[in-house]
């Protein structure tokens, strides 16, 4: 009895391990991703929505909040433009020569690209969440494994 208890604490003790790995894999992409996108980001300097003032300073659109916001007004302006896609081209084909059906291209392009922003800053928050609760769990399951191990060991 002793020595499947031992076993059982060994192998609690080896799942902590391996949850305490792979927590921290998922914390270190999380944080890797998030640097990326804020960089690529900054990169594109958009500024919509932002004050001219930051805007001096070097404030770009770099946070899911901002995005969001900026995609906001950007749909908003797209749909003075026209309401729907369809609406726009009335019927026809798309006629990138035409200024209006341009601009409005452009802006939906603008906004899908401020959406996913905001879906990627989502993800990553979900990915580190994950990572901090399994850190959390390894500790548990190593806590755990560690009082069956030392019970089966006085026993």
């Amino acid at each position: 009895m002793n020595s499947k208890v031992r076993y059982l604490g060994i192998l609690v003790m080896l799942l902590g391990a391996v949850s305490l790995t792979m927590g921290i894999v998922f914390v270190q992409q999380g944080f890797a991703k998030q640097n990326w996108i804020q960089s690529s980001m900054k990169q594109e300097q958009i500024t919509l929505g932002i004050a001219s003032g930051d805007v001096e300073k070097g404030e770009v659109i770099d946070t899911a909040i901002e995005a969001q916001v900026a995609g906001d007004t950007v749909r908003e302006h797209r749909h003075g433009i026209a309401p729907t896609y369809g609406d726009l081209l009335g019927g026809e084909k798309f006629n990138p020569t035409e200024s209006r059906q341009l601009s409005y291209a452009q802006a939906l392009n603008l906004e899908n690209y401020l959406y996913l922003a905001v879906a990627t800053f989502g993800l990553i928050n979900v990915v580190l969440a994950s990572g901090a609760f399994m850190i959390v769990n390894s500790l548990a399951l190593g806590a755990t494994g560690f009082s069956l191990y030392s019970i089966a060991k006085t026993a």
